[in-house]
């Protein structure tokens, strides 16, 4: 293993009246990809800044490779006193140059000129990313860099990341962005850090083989567990296992929703059966909305029935909220008609959050300052219904103002899913949640008998809830696919999708692929490359899950170095397979 760059020793941090944390030992490697995970209120962000050199702390010691660049993009980057996004850059001793910035900002598709006092939140993070990645960094701290940003500029980060010759640390709640990218992860839990060399990919049952050892010591010294502290632990293991039937249960459901699709390509939900017309809750025939000059919904025919989630993807300004606008009958359409159940209810999650006033009490919100609420027509006692939304009881009395903006969020869907609903609208409902959240998220959307309607820039969490996808491509076309994100993604990568997505009629065949000329060994690279890849992730997986025992490093030093050691390499082989692969694929197709 490399010499860190970067290290804390016995690190601690004292928060109110104790210790946030203490004790901590933290390195950071050269070439580290590490996923800082920990739920809401551990410290998460608070530990990137003093990583960063940006608070002191209270013990330990912090020591540096002199030269080393340190740079933190922080969840909420200000722009105050900025007349541009230009002059937010470029400000202070440390400003890229700026070639650089104006490079990175053209491809990340920001106006660096426009004026900062208006510039929207994805805006600022935009410029915010522009800032940090021109300036050079050797590590990178990056505090939830996927909030406020559409699926085209976090895939793109996403490639830049992976070419990235430097170390980063990243929080986010964003599943697919950090298996994609992370190799060794940090886990900060109840004031401790522990390190495993694998990605956020083996996190899940690296905890899982945590936790089974933390009651097998406590059986062992007959320490009874407080239900209070552990509660929490031992739900999530449950919670994953209930998930995995609820998974099994969604593909269940988009395949019947595949079969009631008609022609491929067209926008139209068709119904199977004349029964089920009594189900239809929403029912959009040949609707367009435009703007001005603008085309923003053409000719969309969609049937959305009882029990349908439909998730919403596409860039920023594409349209998303113009058709959930359209969908709940908020706004009217240019042309075509819109039919809405008489018995549809709805609940827009997205415009409660104002409702929810800093001076009032978590028993204020949810009970009227009472000690019950009825939840779907069952009295609870508040406590109870709080403790099933991963809060603290004792928390109970504690003002609005005081909890974290995940803590709000939870306690928003809270609230809502209590009302007596048949319509559930969630703009953008993983910002500012922590993963058992989402866990939690994800449960209760899979019980809600209702229809839900999703708008997402968050893969993971559309592939694990959704039924139905809608990808607007902003030039007015809606494509509906039976599934989740992966699989419009498939759809949009298949060979004439655009053409399809656009008409009900059969698309032109693609042209045959032109005649090329390989070598022997070029040939048998094409052909041979992609067994060998599968073998490669399969060797890595396998040792990943090796590493992943908490106890190896202390046990059995030797094997531990052995199996770091096969991974690194096995990646790096892999990485040189797919770039090989990929440019005989280029030949092969012109």
């Amino acid at each position: 293993m490399a010499a860190p760059i970067l290290a804390y020793e016995n690190l601690g941090l004292v928060q109110g009246s104790g210790w946030l944390f203490r004790g901590l030992d933290i390195h950071v490697g050269p070439r580290d990809r590490l996923a800082l995970i920990g739920r809401n209120g551990a410290g998460k962000t608070t530990l990137l800044k003093l990583i960063a050199g940006a608070i002191d702390c209270d013990e330990g010691r912090r020591t540096i490779v002199p030269g080393t660049k340190v740079i933190l993009l922080e969840q909420d980057p200000s722009v105050a006193g900025h007349e541009t996004l230009r002059d937010f850059v470029m400000a202070g001793d440390d400003a890229p140059l700026g070639y650089e910035a104006d490079a990175i900002a053209d491809q990340l598709g920001i106006d660096l000129d426009r004026e900062a006092a208006s510039a929207s939140g994805g805006e600022r993070r935009r410029a915010a990313i522009v800032r940090a990645l021109a300036q050079g960094p050797d590590v990178l701290l990056l505090d939830e860099p996927t909030n406020h940003l559409d699926i085209a500029a976090i895939e793109w980060l996403e490639n830049w990341l992976a070419r990235y010759n430097g170390a980063f640390i990243v929080i986010s709640h964003d599943r697919t962005f950090l298996t994609r990218l992370t190799k060794q992860t940090l886990w900060l839990d109840r004031g401790a850090i522990r390190r495993a060399e694998v990605g956020f990919g083996g996190f899940e049952a690296w905890t899982e083989q945590v936790y089974a050892e933390e009651e097998r010591n406590a059986e062992r010294l007959d320490a009874k567990l407080k239900i209070e502290e552990h509660w929490l632990l031992r739900g999530v293991t449950g919670r994953r296992r209930r998930n995995q039937g609820r998974l099994s249960k969604l593909k269940e459901m988009r395949a019947e929703r595949a079969s009631m699709l008609g022609p491929q390509g067209a926008a139209n939900l068709a119904i199977a059966s004349d029964d089920a017309k009594t189900k239809v809750v929403i029912d959009a025939k040949h609707i367009s909305k435009a703007y001005g000059d603008r085309t923003i919904i053409r000719d969309l025919s969609l049937r959305v029935t009882r029990g349908d989630r439909i998730g919403i993807v596409g860039r920023n300004g594409a349209g998303k909220t113009t058709l959930i606008r359209l969908l709940t009958g908020e706004l009217a359409p240019d042309s075509g008609t819109i039919r809405l159940a008489k018995t549809l209810d709805g609940v827009v999650i997205d415009q409660q959050r104002k409702l929810m006033a800093p001076e009032k009490t978590i028993r204020d919100v949810l009970a009227d300052g009472g000690d019950w609420i009825e939840v779907l027509g069952q009295k609870k006692h508040v406590v109870g219904y709080l403790k099933e939304f991963l809060f603290d009881g004792n928390m109970v009395d504690a003002k609005i103002g005081t909890l974290s903006g995940g803590e709000r969020s939870r306690l928003l869907l809270a609230r809502e899913f209590a009302r007596p609903s048949n319509l559930l609208v969630l703009d953008e409902p993983t910002n500012d949640l922590d993963l058992e959240t989402l866990d939690l998220l994800q449960e209760v959307i899979g019980d809600y008998g209702g229809t839900v309607l999703i708008v997402s820039h968050d893969r993971d969490f559309l592939d694990r809830t959704v039924t139905v996808t809608l990808g607007l491509d902003g030039s007015g076309t809606v494509d509906v696919v039976a599934g989740g994100y992966a699989d419009w993604e498939a759809k949009r990568q298949r060979p004439g999708a655009k053409k399809i997505a656009k008409a009900a009629a059969p698309a032109p065949a693609p042209p045959p692929p032109p005649k090329v000329r390989l070598t022997y060994k070029d040939q048998r690279d094409y052909e041979q490359l992609p067994k060998r890849i599968e073998a490669l992730d399969a060797a890595i997986a396998r040792d990943e899950a090796a590493l992943a025992d908490p106890g190896l490093y202390t046990k059995d030093f030797a094997r531990f170095q052995m199996l770091t050691k096969a991974v690194d390499a096995a990646r790096a082989e892999k990485e040189a397979a797919e770039l090989r692969w990929l440019e005989l694929a280029e030949m092969v197709e012109g």
